[in-house]
C-alpha cells in the first residue's frame, strides 16, 4: 500500500476538521485495513479505529497491544484509504503525562487525522492495579493536555478527542462525566465524547455542557434514535466503536457453528469474492 504524501496528509486533516463544523457525520470504525478501505468504497467521509476490533484480529483483548503494534496498525489503516483516520489510542500509553506526549508525538507521524485520549486505565494490567477505573479528573486532564502541547509542537492539525469513560467501566454518573469534559475541553480537547451514553436528557446535556466544541456519540448497538434525532440533538458526529468487527464476528459464530453440525446454509450470507476484489482494487 502506498505512503500518503505529507500534502495528502495535510488535506486530509484540513478535512476532518472542517467535517466537524456544523451538521452531524458518521464516523464509522475500521477494525483492519480491508475494513477501512470497504467503508471508504460506500461513501463515508471519514473512518475511525477500534482498538477492540483489531485486538481481536489478532486473538487478544481489547487494550492489550502495545504502542508499536497500535501504531503499525494505524499506519495501514491511513495507507489503505484516502480518507481521514481518527485514532482510538485508547489512554494515550503512557503511564505519565510525559509519557502520553511521547507517544502521541510518535502517533501523528502515521499521518492520523485525529487522536482519542480516554481517561480509564486502558490496559487489563493497569485496570487490574487500581481499585477505580477511572483516572482522577486532574490526572486525566493533564494527559489531555500532554496530547495538545505534542499535537502544537508538531505544527499539525489534528483533532483532539477527551473521552469520558464512566457510562464505559460501570460508573454511570453523567454529573462527574460532565465534570470530565469541561476539563479536557479546557485542557485542550477539540472534540468530546462521553460513550455509553445514550438516554436524549443526556445528550443534550453534554452538548450544551462543551458549546461550541463537537461531541462524538457512540451508538453501538440497535438504537431507536436515527441520524436525524441525534443530529437534532446537537451531537456532531457519531461513532460505532467496535460494533461492526462484533457484526463481522457475530456471522462468523454463527455460520461457525452451523459448520459444526454440518450444516453450510450460512454460507449463502457470504459476500461475493470478485467484488471484494474489486473493491480492495480500488
Amino acid at each position: 500500500m502506498p505512503i500518503p504524501t505529507a500534502a495528502a496528509i495535510a488535506a486530509r486533516r484540513a478535512t476532518f476538521r472542517e467535517l466537524h463544523a456544523s451538521g452531524c457525520f458518521l464516523l464509522p470504525n475500521a477494525w483492519d485495513a480491508g475494513s477501512a478501505r470497504y467503508l471508504e468504497s460506500q461513501g463515508f467521509a471519514a473512518v475511525a479505529s477500534t482498538s477492540s476490533g483489531y485486538a481481536w484480529t489478532q486473538a487478544t483483548e481489547d487494550s492489550a497491544l502495545s504502542l508499536d503494534e497500535t501504531l503499525a496498525h494505524l499506519r495501514s489503516l491511513v495507507a489503505a484509504t484516502s480518507l481521514p483516520v481518527n485514532a482510538d489510542f485508547v489512554d494515550g500509553f503512557g503511564s505519565t503525562p510525559g509519557e502520553v506526549h511521547s507517544a502521541v508525538t510518535r502517533c501523528l507521524d502515521t499521518g492520523v487525522a485525529g487522536i482519542s485520549i480516554e481517561d480509564a486505565y486502558s490496559s487489563p494490567s493497569d485496570a487490574a492495579a487500581h481499585t477505580e477505573p477511572l483516572r482522577s479528573i486532574e490526572e486525566a486532564a493533564q494527559r489531555v493536555a500532554a496530547a495538545r502541547a505534542a499535537i502544537d509542537a508538531a505544527g499539525a492539525d489534528v483533532l483532539l478527542v477527551g473521552r469520558a469513560e464512566n457510562f464505559i467501566v460501570g460508573r454511570p454518573d453523567i454529573d462527574d462525566a460532565i465534570a470530565r469534559l469541561r476539563a479536557y475541553s479546557a485542557a485542550g480537547a477539540d472534540c468530546l465524547y462521553a460513550p455509553g451514553i445514550s438516554n436524549p436528557e443526556h445528550i443534550r446535556a453534554v452538548v450544551a455542557a462543551v458549546a461550541p466544541k463537537p461531541v462524538n456519540l457512540l451508538i453501538g448497538g440497535a438504537s431507536a434514535l436515527s441520524l436525524k434525532d441525534v443530529e437534532a440533538l446537537g451531537v456532531r458526529r457519531v461513532s460505532v466503536g467496535g460494533a461492526l468487527a462484533r457484526v463481522a464476528w457475530g456471522a462468523t459464530m454463527r455460520a461457525a457453528q452451523l459448520l459444526k453440525e454440518g450444516n453450510f446454509a450460512a454460507l449463502a450470507e457470504a459476500a461475493s469474492g470478485n467484488e471484494l476484489n474489486k473493491i480492495m482494487r480500488g
